[in-house]
């Protein structure tokens, strides 16, 4: 069972650094098409920083409660991801080959292929973040009755 953590120290440190860690997250994502990063890693950095805030306050905190709200979500990554190829072939091309993505006022090739990576890379992000709390809950409530050897 998850419980608060009743030191003063990581409580307020915990308030400085989970916007912190979610801001550069949202960096990663954005800019991870010209470096490391991408949607894989701003989701697992969007998860750990509701898993940290569940870790310090508790059940009844407002990040525990966000983090059962972001469980709905569980497939809307896929969703996403599947959608914009879903859109490229719609547009003549092949899956995932953005020059076929036809989205109304994206005229280039270069604007395509920017907002089509982007958009499958939230995709990606959005189903990695879902995850990790779905791992981490799994584990907190496991049944602590059973008889273990």
């Amino acid at each position: 069972m998850i419980q608060a953590h009743d030191s003063v120290i990581v409580r307020k440190m915990s308030r400085v650094l989970i916007p912190l860690i979610q801001l550069y997250a949202l960096y990663v994502l954005f800019f991870g098409q010209q470096g490391p990063g991408g949607g894989f890693v701003c989701g697992v950095m969007l998860g750990t920083s509701l898993i940290l805030g569940i870790l310090v306050f508790g059940p009844d905190s407002q990040p525990y409660r966000l983090a059962q709200k972001a469980m709905h979500g569980d497939g809307v990554g896929l969703l996403i991801f599947a959608g914009i190829g879903g859109l490229c072939l719609i547009g003549g091309g092949q899956y995932l080959n953005y020059s076929g993505l036809t989205i109304p006022g994206i005229d280039t090739d270069v604007e395509r292929h920017y907002l089509g990576i982007l958009l499958t890379q939230v995709g990606v992000a959005i189903d990695i973040a879902v995850t990790a709390i779905s791992i981490v809950f799994s584990l907190a409530f496991i049944d602590d009755d059973r008889d273990d050897p």
